[in-house]
């Protein structure tokens, strides 16, 4: 059985994460220096790193070469090669405990997991423990595993992952050391795919990573993941098969309707409403992706000084795009569309005539 794409492709060292720069370097430094906490929490969006970071802080507490080769130890990463890394890559390390906390969140397992704490570690170095969805413990569970966390045993480090950091109680968050994970942007994501599309000899259309990029929402399991059911839909990756995959349109869809709506040209928006309706294209989402475009657009054309921040995660073309829509109408006229669009998503995410709405909203700011 072959793997996914992102277990696949997961990032063997602190250096491959993409888009954590600091976080990285943080690491890497308690790594050269041997001086690493006994409690962290790493938060964020979802698909950002944070379990694999914690598995890969598991390898560098445990390695064996950096233990035994000094200059190894420098470089402040595992080796991939020992008997420790090989087991932690595997999921079979007995001493690296893994618990998802949205199925084991009452205080019997918290109370479990202390006195298996309390335990010396079998063969490693260090106990790591990683607890996903922290956020999902009751409040007995916090309350049990707080004591711990004051006065853990010098061989175990606890690593908390969530991606709600304001349900955790502060008395948790106030004795970890805090990590955020960041999303990505779309152009980090973007070369990742092509390297991916590059190992596993895959053709593709730049438009299409681009469309996946976009569709990932800043996580790069998610993109990863896109891109394997793109794959298995078509031996091709095109933007065509990446719209019927994941049910959105692409860039140059938005770009197209968003110059129909700033040009006032009624006929014409109603009938590409019309063809994306028929095409089984899902209209909230569309609707959803057209406002975070002409938000874009009025931002750029409020403040031009935006467009080096945008250059992190759209081309020069986008962004001269973005330009040309905005200089076709007033500020006052975005503005209203926009407040006109929010509300037209709010209706029709609790309607069964999604694309209602929407056409009398491009009706009521076109007439």
């Amino acid at each position: 059985m072959s793997l996914a794409l992102y277990r696949k492709y997961r990032p063997k060292l602190l250096e491959d994460l993409l888009g954590q720069e600091l976080n990285v370097q943080i690491l890497r430094n308690a790594a050269i220096q041997n001086k690493f906490a006994h409690a962290y929490l790493f938060y964020g969006s979802r698909g950002t790193g944070k379990t694999t970071a914690a598995r890969l802080v598991a390898k560098i507490l445990n390695c064996e070469t950096r233990a035994s080769d000094k200059k190894f130890h420098e470089k402040g990463e595992p080796c991939n090669h020992c008997r420790v890394c090989t087991e932690i890559d595997n999921g079979n390390a007995l001493d690296v405990i893994e618990i998802d906390a949205a199925s084991n969140r009452g205080i019997d397992e918290i109370r479990n997991l202390k006195e298996v704490a309390h335990t010396i570690p079998s063969s490693y170095a260090r106990k790591v423990f990683i607890i996903d969805e922290v956020h999902m413990l009751t409040g007995p569970a916090f309350n049990a595993l707080l004591k711990t966390l004051e006065e853990p045993p010098d061989h175990v480090v606890f690593i908390l992952a969530t991606t709600e950091f304001d349900k955790l109680p502060a008395t948790i968050v106030s004795r970890t050391q805090r990590f955020v994970f960041k999303k990505l942007s779309k152009q980090t994501i973007v070369k990742k795919l092509e390297t991916i599309c590059s190992a596993e000899k895959l053709e593709y259309e730049p438009a299409a990573l681009e469309l996946i990029a976009v569709a990932a929402e800043g996580g790069l399991r998610d993109a990863e993941s896109l891109l394997e059911q793109v794959r298995s839909h078509s031996p091709k990756i095109t933007a065509q098969t990446v719209e019927e995959a994941v049910g959105r349109v692409g860039w140059k869809k938005l770009k197209d309707f968003s110059e129909l709506l700033a040009a006032k040209d009624l006929n014409k928006a109603l009938i590409f409403l019309n063809e994306l309706n028929e095409s089984g294209t899902n209209i909230v989402q569309f609707t959803k992706d057209l406002i975070h475009y002409l938000r874009r657009v009025l931002s750029l054309k409020m403040n031009p000084g935006l467009e080096e921040l945008f250059q992190n995660e759209l081309t020069n073309d986008d962004i001269l795009a973005l330009k040309n829509i905005g200089a076709k109408n007033t500020p006052d006229f975005f503005i209203k569309l926009l407040k006109s669009l929010i509300r037209s998503y709010a209706d029709m995410r609790y309607s069964p005539f999604a694309l209602v709405p929407l056409e009398v909203c491009v009706i009521e700011n076109l007439k």
